[in-house]
């Protein structure tokens, strides 16, 4: 097979007549040519006269040599494989605290390798998650155990589906595959910047869960993880709390795929002496425009084309105080949620549907903080950093999980601009960002906005509006493990995932899972021997 890159195509490309194209325009044979796919598609807008798409093709022919010699950027190519290795069975079955990408992917490793799973989620099904979600975002009543954090899929199920990272991994492909066998859209094998969308990854998440199942797995809901027994420096077995009763089961193998909110987990861990570290992260706000100033600023005349999705960005300036101001989870027609887990502390997150059709587009708007900025060196001063600025969050949006919002114009003392509304609930309340971001961020975003908005024009917008707080972009502490994906300071005890500092997006975070289920697999398979 080989693979042709950096083909141009205008944007009424007919994506269904690709033999033909191949024929006419590559000058491969139709007696020669077995098959063509589309293997990446992408948007160029760098001019915006001349918006058009970039793709690369995968074909199978006779005299594939000769062809990857001949046509421009070919290179050969190899399908993708994976194979899971099965294990005897046995009494001990592996448990995967935690049912994000990182413990999905982990549960379908092991239970295709035979080693029946025991998921512990704390949080609902997807069904009844949905339900309580949305009952927040109505009354503004938090369920600390089922929110936007926790519950079946994790926080990646409510936000876009993005699966686009930076990662180079061979388990990428395999991952992409069965996220399409699950039901996600055929496109996401071959978009630059693929995404799911919540309304259809929801669907996904069960047909994951469902598939453990078949294979001998078991995913418990309601179960929060709240302890564990050593026994000669290996860990031998868990504890979790369900319906107000504590249930133990007997394992030598625990993945640990908790997620960045789970702080409960990190505090039982530090108590429990297991090794953790600070790791560096991000806090800023959220920036929202209106979806059709954002397509019309990135596509020119070329907005509103039916072969265009609502259009995305990704910004990043380097600024005088020695800070980086960023965009991510940038989401396209879109809208800002409440993502807090936790009693009297506020946090916000993006979320948009796979058709990205909302009014407004949003994104992160992020400076980076170091562990310097923690003013301590416990290993938990990042998570407190992070609780100190949502109680402060919650307090400016009124002390009910309103949003403290403000406009760009108010934040930079400017005028005009268009109306924007927030598309936050519960409800908002004008708040300026220094009630509850510490100055240096503040002074970021004052010098970073004016400088994205040479980048894009209109992004500094004075009717855009800013949402705090977005605090949860990543782990602030890493729980630290060595090359066989063990803790450092128990064995037996796998740290996986976003939550553990080792991944970063649902994509990153299913490869770490399936990396630390096949460093079970490769124990339990050497314990056998």
């Amino acid at each position: 097979m080989i693979r042709i890159g950096n083909i141009r195509v205008p944007l009424d490309f007919d994506f269904s007549a690709l033999d033909k194209f191949c024929t006419e325009k590559l000058g491969i044979s139709r007696e020669k040519l077995r098959s063509v796919r589309l293997a990446k598609k992408s948007v160029d807008a760098r001019k915006k006269s001349n918006v058009h798409f970039i793709i690369s093709l995968e074909i199978e022919a006779s005299g594939e040599k000769y062809l990857q010699r001949t046509l421009k950027n070919a290179v050969f190519a190899e399908k993708i494989s994976y194979k899971v290795n099965t294990v005897p069975t046995g009494d001990s079955r592996p448990v995967i605290v935690g049912f994000g990408p990182a413990g999905m992917f982990a549960a379908v490793v092991l239970a295709m390798a035979g080693a029946r799973p025991v998921v512990l989620e704390r949080g609902a099904d997807v069904d009844t998650r949905v339900r309580t979600v949305e009952e927040f975002r109505i009354t503004g009543r938090l369920n600390t155990e089922c929110n936007i954090q926790f519950g079946e899929g994790g926080a990646g199920t409510f936000s876009d589906g993005k699966l686009n990272t930076g990662i180079k991994d061979k388990r990428i492909g395999w991952i992409m595959e069965r996220l399409v066998e699950f039901g996600a859209p055929d496109e996401i094998l071959y978009m630059a910047k693929p995404h799911i969308g919540t309304d259809r990854l929801r669907d996904v998440v069960k047909n994951l869960r469902e598939y453990v199942i078949s294979l001998g797995g078991e995913v418990r809901f309601g179960a929060r993880f709240c302890g564990f027994e050593t026994k000669d420096g290996c860990i031998s077995s868990v504890s979790y709390e369900r319906n107000g009763c504590v249930h133990t089961i007997e394992s030598a193998d625990v993945i640990l795929s908790s997620g960045h909110s789970a702080r409960d987990v990190f505090e039982l861990l530090y108590n429990k002496n297991i090794s953790l570290s600070q790791k560096n992260f991000a806090v800023g706000v959220r920036i929202e425009h209106q979806r059709q100033a954002i397509d019309r600023a990135m596509y020119g005349d070329f907005a509103g084309h039916p072969a265009l999705k609502a259009a995305d960005y990704k910004l990043a300036v380097h600024l005088p105080n020695g800070r980086t101001l960023y965009t991510f989870c940038m989401c396209p027609g879109g809208e800002v949620v409440a993502a807090s887990s936790e009693e009297k502390r506020l946090a916000v997150n993006g979320m948009s549907r796979f058709a990205r059709d909302a009014a407004n587009s949003n994104s992160a708007l992020l400076v980076n903080v170091d562990v310097s900025d923690y003013g301590s060196d416990h290993p938990l001063a990042g998570m407190y950093f992070q609780r100190d600025l949502e109680e402060k969050a919650y307090i400016a949006g009124g002390s009910d999980y309103s949003a403290p919002v403000i406009t760009v114009g108010e934040f930079l003392g400017v005028t005009g601009g268009s109306s924007v509304t927030p598309s936050y609930l519960p409800g908002v309340k004008k708040a300026d960002p220094s009630e509850y971001l510490p100055d240096f961020v503040c002074e970021s975003l004052k010098a970073g906005i004016p400088e994205m908005g040479r980048k894009i024009k209109g992004f500094d917008d004075p009717g855009a509006v800013l949402t705090g707080v977005e605090s949860r972009s990543s782990s602030p502490v890493r729980i630290n493990r060595g090359a066989d994906m063990q803790s450092t300071a128990l064995k037996g005890l796998y740290p996986c995932g976003e939550g553990a500092g080792y991944a970063g997006g649902i994509v990153s975070a299913a490869a770490d899972g399936m990396k630390c289920a096949e460093a079970v697999i490769d124990r339990m398979k050497g314990a056998s021997i």
